[in-house]
C-alpha cells in the first residue's frame, strides 16, 4: 500500500505542507505543479520553490508572491479572519499584504474557477469549509457572515490549492499524520491576545491527538489544521513502512528546532510481512484474595479504585469457600513495582485478611491508538500487533456516543465507523 506519513513535530502551515509534498514529486511532476500553480491567478499569484536550511536540515520553502509582494513571517501574526468586528489568530507565517477580505462563498467560487484537477478543487473547498465552520463557532455567527482575512488572502489560497494539487499528483493510497505539535503560550493579534492553539485551530483539531510541547508560540495554523484533517485518514505513530522518499517543507519562522513538516512516502508493510517480530514481554505481579462478606456494589467500587490506582487488569471469579459459602476470588494484575500500592488499596477497600502474590511473565502485543475519520465523525481506533497477529478495534465509548447521538444500534454505529 502506497502510504504517505506526515510528521508534524513543529506543527503545520499551508506553505510547509505544500513544500513537503512538492519535494516528493518527480522532476516532471514538479514542472507540471509549478506550471499549474502559476496559472491559477495569472498576474496576481506567482509560485516558486526555493532551497531552505533550518538547523542544518535542507528542505524547500515555497515562495508565493501576490501582486509582486512576497509573504513574510513576522513574530506578531495577523488576524486569521474577521467576523462581527472580532478576529481569531492565524499563522506564525504571517502575511501583511492587506488583501481583500473574502466571504466563504466568494472563496468557493474563486477556487471552483481555477484550472486544477477536480479532486484538488474539492479538497481545497473542503479545507475552507472546515475553517469557516470553526470560525463560525468561535464567533457565534452564521457561516455566511464569515469574512476571511489572513487565511483568505490570495497567498494563503495558493498554499491550500498547492498542497491539494501536490497530494493529487502523489496519489497515495493512505495518508497518516503524527500527533500534532501546536505550541503553547499566547499570541498577539490585531484585536488582542489569544491562547495557543488559536480558537479556530483548536476546534478544527477536535478528536486529533495534539500536544503543547516545549516551544512557545503558535506552531499549527488554522489552514494547516484544516489541511491535515482533509488529508489524513488517521492520526498516530508511523506504521511499519519501506520509505522511498522524504520531503522537508520549511516554514519562514526560526525556532530552536528545525521549523519544518516532513513527509514520508513509501510502501506500508502488512502485519503478515512483519509476523516474526516479537512485541515484547515483562514481569507483572498477580495479587489474589478470597472474599465472602462483601456486596456486589462494594466489589464493583473496589475494582474501580484499583484501576484508578494503576492496575493493569482486575477481575472477579465465583468460587466456593469453607463452610460451603459462595465467595468471590478478586484478582488484580499490576506492574511489579506497583504491587505494594495495590496491596495497601486492597486491604483498605476490602474485608480480606490476606493477599497472595504470584510473579508472572507477561507476553503482550504492541498497542497503539489513532483517530480514523469516518462518515460518523472521528473515531479512536485501538491497534494491537506482534507475534504474527494484527488487529484493530474501534473504541467502545466512541461507538456508544455515535449510537446515542444518531439513535441507532451499536452494530450500526460500528458500520458507520468503518468496521
Amino acid at each position: 500500500m502506497k502510504t504517505l506519513y506526515l510528521e508534524c513535530n513543529m506543527g503545520a502551515a499551508g506553505d510547509m505542507l505544500m513544500a513537503a509534498l512538492y519535494e516528493l514529486l518527480n522532476e516532471e511532476q514538479r514542472a507540471q505543479f509549478l506550471s499549474v500553480m502559476n496559472e491559477i491567478a495569472p498576474g496576481d499569484i506567482a509560485v516558486s520553490a526555493e532551497p531552505s536550511v533550518k538547523c542544518g536540515l535542507n528542505g524547500t520553502h515555497m515562495r508565493v508572491t501576490v501582486l509582486g509582494g512576497e509573504e513574510t513571517g513576522g513574530d506578531a501574526p495577523a488576524p486569521a479572519c474577521e467576523a462581527a468586528g472580532e478576529s481569531a489568530c492565524g499563522s506564525v507565517h504571517a502575511h501583511d499584504h492587506g488583501h481583500h477580505h473574502y466571504s466563504a462563498e466568494e472563496l468557493m467560487e474563486r477556487i471552483g474557477a481555477m484550472e486544477v484537477p477536480e479532486n484538488a478543487k474539492r479538497r481545497a473547498r473542503q479545507v475552507y469549509d472546515r475553517i469557516a465552520q470553526a470560525e463560525s463557532e468561535v464567533h457565534g455567527i452564521p457561516v455566511q457572515e464569515i469574512h476571511f482575512h489572513e487565511v483568505g488572502s490570495l497567498d494563503a489560497v495558493a498554499d491550500v490549492v498547492g498542497a491539494c494539487l501536490a497530494l493529487e499528483l502523489l496519489a497515495p493510497d493512505r495518508v497518516i499524520c503524527s500527533p500534532v505539535h501546536v505550541g503553547f503560550g499566547e499570541v498577539r493579534c490585531a484585536h488582542g491576545v489569544l491562547p495557543v492553539p488559536a480558537p479556530a485551530t483548536a476546534r478544527i483539531l477536535r478528536g486529533v491527538p495534539v500536544y503543547g510541547g516545549k516551544i512557545r508560540g503558535e506552531l499549527c495554523t488554522p489552514t494547516g489544521a484544516a489541511l491535515l484533517r482533509s488529508f489524513a485518514g488517521s492520526f498516530g505513530a508511523m506504521p511499519v513502512m519501506a520509505v522511498s522518499q522524504i520531503g522537508c517543507g520549511m516554514g519562514s519562522k526560526d525556532f530552536e528546532a528545525a521549523n519544518c513538516v516532513r513527509a514520508f512516502l513509501g510502501q506500508e508493510v502488512s502485519c503478515s510481512e512483519n509476523a516474526g517480530t516479537p512485541a515484547g514481554g515483562d514481569e507483572i505481579s498477580e495479587l489474589a484474595c478470597n472474599i465472602d462478606d462483601m456486596t456486589g456494589e462494594e466489589l464493583g467500587f473496589v475494582m474501580e479504585r484499583l484501576f484508578d490506582a494503576g492496575a493493569l487488569d482486575v477481575c472477579t471469579t465465583n468460587i466456593g469457600m469453607k463452610k460451603n459459602r459462595p465467595g468471590i476470588l478478586l484478582t488484580c494484575m499490576c506492574r511489579t513495582e506497583d504491587r505494594e500500592r495495590m496491596v495497601r488499596e486492597i486491604f483498605r477497600q476490602t474485608t480480606t485478611l490476606g493477599i497472595r502474590e504470584y510473579r508472572c511473565e507477561r507476553w503482550r502485543l504492541d498497542r497503539s491508538e489513532y483517530v480514523r475519520e469516518s462518515e460518523a465523525g472521528p473515531v479512536r481506533i485501538k491497534r494491537a500487533e506482534g507475534y504474527g497477529a494484527c488487529r484493530e478495534k474501534a473504541e467502545y465509548e466512541d461507538l456508544a456516543t455515535i449510537a446515542r447521538r444518531e439513535g441507532i444500534s451499536l452494530r450500526e454505529a460500528r458500520r458507520l465507523a468503518g468496521e
